[in-house]
């Protein structure tokens, strides 16, 4: 299989911005001068907006700065519990970009890793109809909740051990969705995607099968909750969902990453159409006056269509924060304490193989929220390798998270 991935350069960008933007229009009314181009400072950054709103630009950078020890990442094999040095590293340096072209409904948004030189979202969206908007491009798929919220926007430092197995991450392709019968008790939120299915930067499908996903949200208050890890809004209406979700798809891999394509523990490399993958999702979340809660549950079966097989996996974690100064004056208001517990296993033939994680954090939100917070986490991981044996280990890290 070919592999091209999708590389920017730095006029690419000029080029995208100066025609999303309009600079040099062709027609004779339409060129748009300095004078008439409004500058203000949001929630997503430097924002540009032309007088009569027709086109609409948002730049905006976010910097990712961890320290961790011993290591950052989650173990994945007994041996990675053994690992104590220590981390100190840059873990996101990220520019945005977005905003309408045209039409404030015709909207586009593409986000940029410096760090790692990918370019990791790049959509344009259709967005005039609440019911119907459709989507074309790159992006995280919806499809669980833990994933598509930004990691800039999470209550804990990083995702649980659960998202590497089972998240669909980033896909290229064509999505449709919107919200139905808002306000009323059948008030629904839909996503239904068509994607490459090869992961990141590959435009490519490997064998003419194609990825489907879809999610089904109930918002069952009348309300819909933000993609965001903490109640910073202070929601004074309780506001919760409950949602279904699943994948199909057939390609070489039985997970994907920030990276693309690969593969899970102890599966090979796989062939075009190698592994047919089917897998679901069972979501809730919920928020009320600082308190948020989510979880999610999980289960994926691999089948390999070359040497035969098929590999069941499931997982699930379940997570809340609070303020606590709506409790006890005492606690300063920018002050969230969340936990998490999470498991996985990654074979059902073996349930007594199994992996779960003990997270328990600390949030400082300083002035702008998630845009500028401080996060320390404890985090405990176990591994159970069979009846009689139980690893552990114990992480911390530390972590500053700011956007401008």
């Amino acid at each position: 299989m070919t592999h091209r991935p999708a590389y920017i350069t730095i006029r690419t960008i000029w080029i995208l911005l100066s025609t999303l933007m309009g600079i040099g229009a062709q027609a004779q009314n339409d060129s748009i001068s300095k004078s008439k181009i409004e500058v203000e400072y949001t929630d997503k950054g430097f924002q540009f907006t032309t007088a009569d709103d027709r086109f609409q630009l948002h730049l905006e950078s976010r910097f990712q700065f961890r320290f961790a020890t011993p290591g950052d990442q989650n173990p994945l094999t007994l041996d990675d519990l053994e690992s104590n040095e220590p981390v100190f590293k840059i873990n996101r340096a990220r520019l945005k970009a977005g905003g309408h072209a045209f039409q404030p409904y015709l909207k586009y948004y593409w986000e940029y890793e410096l760090s790692q030189g990918n370019l990791l979202d790049f959509r344009v969206m259709f967005e005039k109809f609440p019911a119907f908007n459709i989507k074309v491009g790159q992006w995280k798929t919806y499809y669980n909740r833990e994933r598509v919220i930004s990691s800039g926007k999470q209550q804990l430092v990083d995702r649980s051990i659960i998202t590497r197995p089972f998240t669909v991450d980033r896909q290229l392709g064509l999505s449709f969705y919107g919200r139905l019968f808002e306000g009323r008790l059948a008030d629904f939120t839909y996503h239904a995607s068509i994607l490459t299915g090869t992961g990141r930067g590959e435009v490519e499908n490997d064998d003419g099968h194609f990825m489907y996903v879809g999610r089904l949200q109930w918002n069952f208050l009348g309300r819909e909750l933000p993609m965001t890890g903490s109640d910073l809004s202070f929601h004074e209406k309780p506001t919760g969902l409950i949602a279904l979700g699943g994948v199909t798809n057939r390609s070489p891999y039985t997970r994907f990453s920030q990276a693309g394509g690969g593969q899970l523990f102890g599966l090979e490399d796989g062939l075009p159409g190698q592994y047919r993958v089917n897998q679901g999702l069972l979501e809730t979340a919920f928020m009320y006056r600082g308190f948020s809660w989510q979880n999610e549950f999980h289960t994926k079966e691999i089948q390999d269509k070359i040497n035969g097989g098929t590999t069941r996996l499931t997982g699930s974690y379940y997570q809340a924060g609070y303020f606590f100064s709506h409790l006890w004056k005492a606690i300063p208001e920018p002050l969230e304490l969340a936990a998490r517990y999470a498991r996985y296993t990654p074979n059902t033939d073996r349930r007594d193989f199994f992996e779960e994680e003990f997270a328990l954090a600390l949030n400082w939100f300083f002035k702008g929220g998630h845009r500028n917070k401080l996060t320390a986490e404890i985090t405990v991981f176990d591994f159970q390798t069979d009846i009689q044996q139980l690893e552990n280990t114990t992480r911390f890290r530390i972590q500053w998270d700011i956007s401008f």
